[in-house]
């Protein structure tokens, strides 16, 4: 039903936070630094610099459609994602890229998909896997990758990654997962899900009631809505400055 979309909907655009900022203005040549060893130059990067920047876009591209203020925020916000873009392709060419750096990549590209960046969906991909690789029972990385592929309309598959998170300890798993079964037509685990948030989180108890409410309310005899609702995240996965 076309009033379950609008209500998910408008929680995804209400609930996740604010943006009541423009976007700043970064110098993207303060992200990469340079040391020098024994056995060479060694690049990497300043997450000192990099997080808040991440963060900052992700309070407006964290979701789609992004938001921004003016049109010139979006045009620097895009080109900044492609600059950083480049930077991550040079640090991740290595052998044995670092998983503080893959996540990171996993999310820039993340927000690179929502803005339109072409090819950002793929490589937010494939460094969510290699990070996955790396560290595959990461609450935050599963959290972030199940998001990503719920994003993507890839819900069932993205099920198994935010149940890895939630058992892990991210009780905010368990609202993705409560949108996830319900767009797939469970409103029982739906339903389910959104009781566990509550008593993991009662941070989460007024968007939970909200959407045990609406499920409650969908008078259709179906256990499938017509229309799907918008599956997301409750809170923007956080780039931590030093991923677990």
């Amino acid at each position: 039903m076309m009033r379950i979309a609008l209500v998910a909907l408008s929680l995804l655009l209400t609930s996740t936070f604010v943006y009541g900022k423009g976007y700043g203005k970064y110098d993207l040549n303060l992200i990469r630094t340079i040391e020098s060893t024994a056995s060479g130059k060694k690049y990497s990067f300043d997450e000192k610099y990099l997080d808040p920047m991440l963060r900052d876009l992700g309070s407006h591209a964290e979701n789609y459609p992004a938001r921004f203020d003016t049109d010139e925020d979006r045009g620097r916000a895009i080109q900044d994602v492609i600059g950083v873009s480049g930077i991550f392709d040079a640090l991740l060419s290595v052998k044995k890229p670092g998983a503080d750096l893959l996540i990171r990549a996993g999310y820039l590209h993340t927000l690179g998909r929502n803005l339109g960046i072409p090819g950002s969906a793929e490589k937010a991909d494939a460094s969510f896997k290699k990070f996955l690789k790396v560290k595959p029972t990461d609450p935050q990385g599963n959290f972030m990758y199940g998001v990503f592929l719920a994003g993507e309309n890839k819900v069932k598959k993205a099920i198994p990654y935010l149940d890895k998170a939630f058992t892990a300890g991210m009780p905010e798993a368990a609202y993705t997962l409560g949108m996830a079964h319900y767009s797939l037509g469970n409103k029982k685990k739906a339903l389910d899900y959104f009781e566990k948030l509550k008593k993991r989180s009662p941070y989460y108890d007024e968007s939970a009631n909200k959407m045990i409410a609406e499920i409650n309310k969908d008078p259709a005899k179906s256990t499938k809505p017509e229309a799907k609702p918008k599956v997301t995240s409750k809170v923007k996965p956080t780039i931590q400055d030093k991923p677990q």
